[in-house]
Parts: structure tokens; C-alpha cells; sequence
């Protein structure tokens, strides 16, 4: 996979990943961009021309055949996630640029001459092959393993004798597992049909449907029992209330699955457009006295759509983190150049006052982005709850012979100081207990309840 698929959480990322229907009729891309390209990082292998951009996967020991993508006009593509993918040459006609509408930043192509030797052959199919490409993937790609304290040439040496030309697809499944549980990273999945293996950072909660509905259940009836205005948008993953006092709540569970599944990014974008719209009206923006803005349940998507409502909280243009991606297969400590992602303010009514921002270990992915995307607004801003998960990276989504599927990051997100926060997460400025037992048996939202009095000064 391309990019970052607009689902709510790592493992259902998976998903999206399969066969497109037949590519649109054969036509060419802008001149100069047809041809074998290979991208800096991200372990791929990129095919223009006929109609389509093909992917293929590759590490030092493989080159498996990936998605494929319809072109629907000069250099655009339609991704099976249902973004558009950009390509266009820079400098000169040896070197590219492709965009995903639902992602921050540009991935850099380089020309080859043609299509490697490897990619040309057919796969073997056998277990221990499927092992060698699953394990050399997080070795050329995963920045992380030091991180982790996880020596992963010990977890090769002790796995892999398990693995035999009888091992089942089950049993390898099961073994892939293992091998990566240690690492306790949120975007590291394996897949094997609707079975799926994955485990967020201990002490933290998978930000699923249950446990999206039981809070959301709960704020109603506690933090917004009361208030003048409330409403639900984007297929209720986004709230809005108006709060006694003069301060605004907004609920953000998710940064997709606003439009209805396989829905095109522009249609996302639409019904995030249409929520800010009705609730940031000239009118309410000037009598607000301060904005709540809860991600303590929030399974991540698309990282655009947060910068997106940055967009609206600001006056002044700023920079919202850099990104950057592992780019050599044998030394973890080199990486693609930084890549900035602005926030420009949006050519439409904007909030600029003070802002609370309600995080907790069930904030993953592009609700981190977005935490991170507002650390250096301009203004008044200020973080309370508990750390977020720890993962911010777009997911690579890995195919295997055998069709199991896999997921991995291979990317960091700096802020102008040039540090990250993966594994730890982001830490609030004041720590609050969010949704434990005792929080709720005692009918008691102390991060909610802490903002609003901070707003009501």
C-alpha cells in the first residue's frame, strides 16, 4: 500500500489492501513520467504507463507484486483506499515527486532503467521464504528496533528454525506473531484473513468501536448533559457542543470514515468542511472564550484531514512537524530528507483563542499528528490528560506469497527540535486520569473538567 488508509485503526488498515478492478483504458501520463521509478525509502518499486502505476515490494530478497492503480488522468491514479495519487517530474525527467490527496508530504522517485531482475521472476511460495521476506522487511524498513530494546537478528535466529517447508499458513501466522510481539507498536500488524494480530503499548486501550461508543455514551450524559447546543457530524465521529460558560467541545474519534466506506478522499474532506463550517461560524468564534478539543478516543486516519482543521485554529502560518522516512536498508540512522508540513491558515472563518487539548493512550495515529500539528500553533494551547499512544508513521502494508498480509511504520515525525515521540507518545503539560475504572464509577471526567475551568479563567 501506498499511503495511509482512512480507517480508524492499524489493524483495519489490512483491509484495504487487495485487487483493484480492471485499469482504466491505456493513455500516458505527463511527459517524462512513464517508466520504472524507485522510491527513497519505503522498500518500493513503482511501474507507470498502460493505464495503471503498478507497485511491487521489495526488500534485498524479494520483489512481490503490490497494488495496482488506475490512472484517471495525466499523472493521477486512484489508490484502492480511495485517494488520488499524484506523480510529477522535478528537475528533470530522472527524478519524481508522487502525492497522496489523503497524506502530508511527497515521496521522491528516482528513474531506473528497467524493471529489477527479481521482480521479473515468480515468487517461491514456500514458509520459510514468506518468514525471510516478512523478517528482511522491518529489517530494511522498522526505525524502531533500539527503541524497543528488541534485537531482531536474536528474534530471526530463534524463530526461524521453527518455520519448515510443512509449516502451515496458520502456524506461520502465529509465528509472525510472536516474533513481533515484543515490539508493542500499534502499527504493526499481521493478518491472516479476518484474524488479525496487533497489540498497542501496555497500559493502553485499542481505540475500537466498543470503547469509542461506551465514552461517547458517557460524555453525553455527564460532560454535555446540560448544554445549549450539541451535534453530531462526519457520520458521528465528530461532536460539537457549545458548554455553559462560553467554552466549545470538540469530539474527533477518527480522522476518516466520515463518507462511507471506500468513500474518495474528497468526499472526507467534504464532510470535515461541512462540520468546521456549521460550527465555526463568524458569530460563535467571536463570543467562544476557549475550545476543548477530545482525542482520548481516536483511532488516527488521515493525517491531512487533521492539518486541515489546524488550518482553522490559526492566524499565522507555522509549521506543523517535518517527516521523514527510513532510506537505507542497512543503516537504521539514515532517513530521507525532513520534508516540513505547513499549517497555512484556511480561507475561511477561523478560531484563534485559547485551546485544551484532551489526549490519553487511546489517541493513535493521526489523532498524534494532529496533537503534534498544534504544539507549535501559534496562541495560547495547552495539553491535559496522558501521554497518546506512541505511533505516527504512515502504514507500509505488506503482502507474503502465501496471501497473509502484514503492516509495519517506517517513518518519524520530528518537531523543530528534531525530536519524536514514537513509543512513548506525547505527554500532556497536565496529567489528568482518563476513562479508568475509578473515573467512571465515580461519574467523573477529571481531564474534561480540568480544561473547562483552565478555559473559565
Amino acid at each position: 500500500m501506498l499511503v495511509r488508509t482512512l480507517t480508524a485503526t492499524a489493524a483495519t488498515l489490512l483491509l484495504a489492501a487487495g485487487a483493484l478492478p480492471a485499469a482504466a483504458a491505456a493513455r500516458p501520463g505527463p511527459p517524462g513520467t512513464d517508466g520504472v521509478w524507485r522510491m527513497d525509502g519505503y522498500g518500493t518499486v513503482l511501474v507507470l504507463g498502460g493505464g495503471v502505476l503498478q507497485e511491487y515490494q521489495t526488500t534485498s530478497v524479494s520483489c512481490l507484486k503490490g497494488d495496482t492503480s488506475p490512472q484517471t488522468g495525466p499523472g493521477t491514479y486512484a489508490a484502492p483506499d480511495g485517494s488520488a495519487l499524484t506523480v510529477r517530474t522535478v528537475h528533470d525527467l530522472d527524478h519524481a515527486l508522487l502525492a497522496a490527496d489523503s497524506s502530508v508530504g511527497h515521496r521522491k522517485l528516482r528513474r531506473l532503467s528497467a524493471l529489477p531482475a527479481r521482480c521479473t521472476r515468480p515468487a517461491a511460495t514456500d514458509p520459510r521464504t514468506a518468514f525471510d521476506i516478512f523478517w528482511h522487511t522491518f529489517e530494511e524498513n522498522y526505525p524502531f528496533f533500539a527503541r524497543k530494546g528488541v534485537d531482531w537478528h536474536a528474534v530471526r535466529d530463534r524463530y526461524r528454525p521453527l518455520v519448515h517447508k510443512d509449516t502451515t499458513k496458520d502456524e506461520l501466522f502465529g509465528i509472525l506473531g510472536r516474533t513481533v510481539r515484543p515490539l508493542y507498536d500499534a502499527h504493526v500488524t499481521v493478518r491472516d484473513g479476518n484474524r488479525i494480530f496487533g497489540r498497542v503499548r501496555p497500559g493502553t486501550e485499542n481505540p475500537g468501536p466498543e470503547l469509542d461508543a461506551k465514552v461517547k455514551k458517557f460524555i453525553v450524559a455527564r460532560d454535555l448533559k446540560d448544554v445549549p447546543y450539541r451535534q453530531d457530524f462526519a457520520a458521528g465521529r465528530i461532536t460539537y457542543a457549545d458548554l455553559p460558560g462560553g467554552a466549545g467541545y470538540l469530539r474527533i474519534s477518527g480522522f476518516g470514515g466520515y463518507a462511507g466506506e471506500n468513500a474518495p478522499f474528497t468526499a472526507e474532506q467534504a464532510e470535515l468542511d461541512r462540520a468546521l463550517d456549521t460550527v465555526l461560524t463568524p458569530g460563535r468564534i467571536a463570543r467562544l472564550k476557549g475550545l476543548v478539543i477530545d482525542l482520548r478516543i481516536n483511532g488516527g486516519g488521515s493525517d491531512r484531514l487533521g492539518i486541515r482543521i489546524a488550518r482553522r485554529l490559526t492566524d499565522t502560518p507555522y509549521t506543523a512537524y517535518t517527516k521523514r522516512a527510513r532510506n537505507d536498508p542497512a543503516d537504521p540512522t539514515r532517513h530521507t530528507r525532513p520534508e516540513p508540513v505547513p499549517v497555512v491558515p484556511a480561507d475561511a472563518p477561523r478560531y484563534t483563542g485559547p485551546v485544551a487539548v484532551l489526549t490519553g493512550g487511546s489517541t493513535v495515529s493521526a489523532g498524534e499528528t494532529f496533537t503534534q500539528a498544534l504544539m507549535d500553533r501559534p496562541g495560547r494551547t495547552v495539553r491535559i490528560g496522558q501521554p497518546t499512544q506512541g505511533v505516527f508513521s504512515d502504514v507500509m502494508v505488506r503482502s507474503l506469497p502465501d496471501g497473509l498480509l502484514f503492516g509495519l511504520p517506517n517513518e518519524e515525525f520530528l518537531t523543530r527540535t528534531g525530536r519524536t515521540f514514537d513509543g512513548t507518545g506525547i505527554p500532556p503539560q497536565l496529567t489528568e486520569p482518563v476513562f479508568t475504572k475509578e473515573e467512571f464509577a465515580k461519574n467523573r471526567d477529571s481531564a474534561f473538567d480540568r480544561a473547562v475551568d483552565l478555559l473559565g479563567r
